[in-house]
C-alpha cells in the first residue's frame, strides 16, 4: 500500500543492516509505523538522515508491506520544534512513552494531535511539568486507559481537601491520613479540569503518573525517567 504525504514524526531510529535505519514513526492516520530508510547511513544518504531527526514535522511517502514500510521520501512539513536543555529531554521522554505503549499500525489521531501539541508547548517554553502531565492524561485516555479523577473507587465525588491513594487499576482511594504516596483531591480535580495545580500538586501528580504508567508497562521502567531524574538531580 502506498501512503503519500502522510504527516508524521520520527520517534526513534536505530541502525538496520549495513547502510539503513529502522525508524519508529508516529503518523497522523496510520498510528505508529516501523519504517526502513534504505541507505540513510551511507554517504549518499546523509542529507536524508539529517531530515529524520526527532521533533521535525515531516510528510512521509511510504510503501507499506506487512509489518514494515519502506521510506520513499520525507520532506519537512514545518520548522522543527526547538527543544533545548530539559525540554529536549522531555521530548525524548514523550517519544519513548509513545513507542512503549502504542502498537504498530493502530491509528491514533488523538495521540498524534496531543503529541504535536506537547512539542509545541515545550518549544514555546511553557512549564515542562504541566505540559507532560497534560500529555500523559490525554495519551492514556486515547489508549483506553482514562484516569479516574473526579470520583473515588466507591463512586463518591473527590473532595479537594481530602487525601487519596491512587490505584492505577481502579482510581482514587480515600486515605485516612496524608503520607508519602498520597495526593490531594485538589490536584486530581485540577488535572481533570485542565488547571495547573501548585508545585506540591505537580510533584504528587508526577509520582502518580509514573506509577500508573509503570502499571500499564507491566511493571517496566522507561530509560528517560532515569535520564530526566539525573538531569534534575544536578540542579
Amino acid at each position: 500500500m502506498r501512503i503519500d504525504q502522510q504527516p508524521g514524526y520520527v520517534l526513534h531510529a536505530r541502525p538496520y543492516r549495513e547502510t539503513s535505519l529502522l525508524l519508529e514513526c508516529l503518523t497522523r492516520d496510520h498510528g505508529r509505523i516501523g519504517v526502513v530508510a534504505r541507505g540513510a547511513r551511507s554517504g549518499k544518504g546523509q542529507l536524508q538522515r539529517a531530515q529524520l531527526e526527532p521533533f521535525q514535522p515531516l510528510l512521509f511517502d511510504l510503501l507499506l508491506r506487512g509489518e514494515l514500510a519502506t521510506l520513499r521520501t520525507a520532506e519537512p512539513a514545518a520548522a522543527p520544534a526547538r527543544l533545548i536543555g530539559d525540554a529536549g529531554l522531555a521530548g525524548l521522554y514523550l517519544n519513548e512513552l509513545v513507542v512503549k505503549l502504542t502498537g504498530r499500525q493502530d491509528p491514533q489521531p488523538e495521540v498524534f494531535a496531543s503529541y504535536a501539541d506537547a512539542l509545541s508547548r515545550l518549544a514555546r517554553g511553557e512549564p515542562m511539568a504541566w505540559t507532560l502531565r497534560r500529555f500523559e492524561r490525554d495519551f492514556l485516555q486515547s489508549l483506553g486507559y482514562a484516569l479516574v479523577l473526579t470520583h473515588d473507587i466507591d463512586g463518591e465525588p473527590v473532595i479537594a481537601s481530602e487525601a487519596y491513594a491512587y490505584r492505577a487499576e481502579r482510581g482514587p482511594v480515600r486515605a485516612a491520613v496524608r503520607q508519602a504516596g498520597t495526593i490531594d483531591g485538589a490536584s486530581l480535580l485540577a488535572l481533570a479540569e485542565d488547571r495547573p495545580p501548585d508545585a506540591a500538586g505537580l510533584q504528587a501528580l508526577r509520582a502518580m503518573m509514573r506509577e500508573t504508567i509503570r502499571f500499564h508497562l507491566g511493571g517496566g521502567e522507561l530509560r528517560s525517567w532515569q535520564v530526566l531524574g539525573a538531569a534534575l538531580a544536578r540542579r
